[in-house]
């Protein structure tokens, strides 16, 4: 057993169970990089989503199941299948191309190497062509089409090989176990292929493969096909992939598996599913294509990553690591996406009240009126190896929480949906005096309670990501430069809502705690030498000096004194921060620089895109432009116009593409949403609902940007069409359509 093992339970944890002993958790619970890093990971390369199900495959759509292999298919933290390959003649097939644009469904084009046919004659290479079309919908749908372009009859075999491990999430990531629960034997009967496993936990998983066109034989999951195929001769293979939790027995009766019919129609069904999605959001047309490709992919990917989780469609953070409700991602992209789609911070607003700590645990973080950090589904969670049931190791969920909350009621007008909200609004204002600030200084800080948790909890969460200027690890508790921005922020948001409501007294309270912070704040984490400002406080209130990118959260929450705003934006700009493809999260400068890592020198475009925002509302126009432009030829070097989680901090002039970074999610939700925030703070919308208007601050569209028409803004009870046109250096704005009360007011 290990040290960490051995040690004494903290106060207030629960005593896992004997079958969770066996489990070394060390991997889980160091850092960031340590959970990300994989074998293998740049083979990885194809992905699909839908609801709780991901298929990520090699780019040739395939997954080895060797040991050290990250590919599968997962549901809720589980991969229901290791090994999913075709060998065709009994070899490895050629690829030709693959492609999976649409985020939940791909096509995979093969073709073969030089073999024996079943009778023993030859088959060129290259002249059986193999097409691969797959979808995520209640499983997976798999349709395999092959085509004889040999002069000759073929015939081959086509072997399919299946197996599961059931591994946790958390396994492939890294995490050791000497002991797991209970593999039973392939089992096939009735065209139904089962592989099955009885977790420690006593739940039994099933992976049921319907076979629509039954294979010739069946041996330890390998499905074999015997392909007669005349010259220009095709057929048509099918299966689906359904995946099981909880069965009494692994053969006990199931629905009855798929048609040739059910592949159409739900794949149909699947397309209008998504295209009702849009049709409820904001359009938008530019006359600039590569910005258009951005924002559809940013929208596309948006609904691809999303899932119903009790009754909520919410957003998980990203494939393939982070398929999972996140509290600060929740609440990111529900602040990027008002302009684009109000169900996203909706609805995260509401999953995340209903996640509200209620209790003081140390082994999860949770404190009363904490917002959770992050919710996992697996066998680890269940067993309680792992605190993710939920974990609350987040020092900045709850005032992105409140922001938000803050957020939907003005852009939507709802006080009925805020005055229901309030109770939750009120226990997290209390969380901030009471958990959050233990020490009384005035400031949030955070510090691991629980032996399992996160040493650093803001979104910079790597063990190593809050560094003195020499390089050493900053001890707690530790106040971060951007969580006092967000409390700020929140404070000052709810502020103008309690006003709106009727409770003045409660609105000066909190107008008057925000501006003290302010003051606070400016005083100790200004560098006057470096005309910036410390990342951070530790715990014995020495500025961590290190210059990085979350300043200029700082500077979007408006905390930032007004007289140092141009220094900042300066700093930010300046060659070692700016990339070229966006904001290094630190210095090139710093001690702590490596422009392939997690969070000291890598590119986040979510962070640059706060950023850009925060510069627009400050008057730095083309400083934000830059910023922006940056981010399209980032997702323009990328495939399907995506932009990651994160790419390499590499000088742009160094290397004329963005360098991907390997262990990088993609699609990645705050990626998906960045620019809907950079295009909102071009054009200056803003909303406050209640009062039936909606504000359009200083547009200010870019040279490489002529004209943006907005359609289908819903804001209150107002729906609207917006024409933004650029004339003459200046942005000119006209109301093409209107239906509802409220008022359009231009603040130049």
């Amino acid at each position: 057993m290990s040290r960490t093992a051995r040690q004494s339970p903290v106060p207030g944890e629960p005593v896992p169970p004997a079958a969770a002993r066996d489990i070394v958790p060390e991997p889980v619970v160091t850092t960031t990089a340590e959970r990300y890093v994989m074998g293998g990971s740049r083979a990885a390369r194809l992905a699909i989503k839908e609801g709780d199900l991901f298929l990520y495959t090699n780019e040739v759509g395939q997954a080895s199941g060797t040991p050290d292999s990250v590919l599968g298919l997962y549901c809720r933290d589980t991969r229901f299948l290791s090994r999913y390959e075709l060998r065709l003649a009994n070899r490895a097939p050629v690829l030709l191309a693959s492609g999976a644009d649409r985020g939940y469904l791909a096509t995979i084009e093969l073709t073969n190497l030089e073999a024996r046919s079943a009778d023993g004659r030859a088959v060129p290479q290259a002249t059986l062509h193999v097409r691969c079309t797959r979808y995520l919908a209640d499983g997976l749908f798999e349709t395999v089409r092959v085509r004889n372009h040999h002069r000759q009859e073929v015939e081959v075999f086509l072997d399919v090989h299946f197996d599961a491990d059931f591994a946790d999430l958390f396994e492939v990531r890294g995490l050791r176990r000497r002991r797991r629960g209970l593999r039973l034997p392939p089992r096939y009967r009735d065209g139904v292929l089962t592989l099955s496993y009885l977790g420690l936990d006593g739940v039994l998983l099933a992976t049921k493969v319907h076979f629509v066109d039954r294979p010739e034989s069946m041996r330890n999951g390998r499905a074999r096909y015997r392909l007669r195929l005349p010259p220009g001769g095709r057929v048509t293979l099918r299966w689906a992939v359904t995946v099981h939790e909880g069965e009494e027995a692994p053969a006990a009766p199931a629905a009855p598996s798929p048609t040739a019919h059910d592949f159409t129609a739900r794949l149909a069904a699947l397309r209008r599913d998504h295209e009702r999605w849009h049709d409820g959001a904001t359009e938008f047309f530019t006359d600039n294509e590569d910005v258009n490709a951005v924002l559809r992919r940013g929208q596309q990917d948006l609904r691809v990553l999303s899932a119903v989780v009790d009754g909520e469609r919410v957003p998980l953070a990203g494939v393939p690591w982070f398929v999972a409700p996140f509290g600060r991602e929740m609440a990111f992209v529900g602040l990027e996406t008002l302009l684009l789609d109000l169900r996203w911070a909706r609805a995260a607003a509401a999953f995340l009240a209903g996640r509200q700590g209620r209790r003081d645990n140390a082994f999860r973080e949770e404190e009363p009126g904490k917002i959770m950090h992050e919710l996992r589904r697996g066998e680890l969670a269940r067993l309680r190896v792992v605190p993710h049931t939920p974990y609350y190791g987040s020092v900045d969920a709850t005032p992105l929480w409140l922001l938000l909350v803050a957020e939907v009621a003005m852009w939507s007008g709802d006080l009925d949906w805020f005055a229901a909200m309030q109770p939750h609004v009120e226990a997290a204002l209390a969380w901030i005096d009471r958990y959050g600030d233990r020490d009384g200084d005035g400031f949030v800080e955070y510090e691991r309670r629980s032996r399992v948790g996160l040493r650093n909890q803001g979104w910079r969460d790597a063990a190593d990501a809050v560094a003195h200027a020499d390089g050493s690890l900053a001890e707690g508790p530790i106040a971060l430069a951007e969580t006092q921005g967000y409390v700020y922020y929140a404070w000052r948001r709810l502020a103008a809502l309690y006003g709106e409501t009727g409770d003045v007294e409660r609105a000066e309270e909190l107008a008057t705690r925000a501006a003290a912070l302010k003051r606070r704040f400016n005083e100790a984490f200004w560098m006057p030498e470096e005309g910036y400002y410390a990342m951070a406080l530790d715990g014995q209130k020495r500025q961590v000096r290190t210059v990085c990118s979350t300043i200029g959260h700082a500077l979007w929450s408006r905390i930032v004194a007004e007289e140092r705003v141009a220094a900042v934006v300066e700093r930010l700009m300046a060659p070692d921060m700016f990339s070229g493809w966006g904001v290094r999260t630190v210095s090139r400068d710093a001690a702590t620089y490596n422009p392939v890592s997690f969070y000291n020198g890598s590119v986040w475009p979510f962070d640059t895109a706060v950023t850009a925002n925060a510069m627009k509302k400050h008057g730095f126009v083309n400083e934000s432009n830059r910023l922006a432009w940056a981010l399209v030829e980032a997702a323009r070097q990328h495939e399907y116009a995506r932009l990651p989680e994160m790419y390499c901090g590499f000088t742009r002039e160094e290397l004329h593409r963005p360098v991907g970074f390997p262990m990088a999610c993609s699609p990645d939700a705050n990626a998906a949403a960045a620019f809907f925030l950079v295009l909102q703070s071009m054009l200056g919308i803003y909303a406050q609902a209640d009062a039936n208007v909606v504000y359009v601050h200083n547009p200010a569209l870019p040279r490489w940007l002529g004209e943006v028409t907005v359609s289908n803004l819903r804001i209150g009870r107002t729906t609207m069409r917006l024409r933004f046109r650029r004339e003459g250096g200046q942005t000119a704005l006209a109301v093409l359509d209107k239906q509802g009360p409220g008022r359009i007011v231009v603040v130049e």
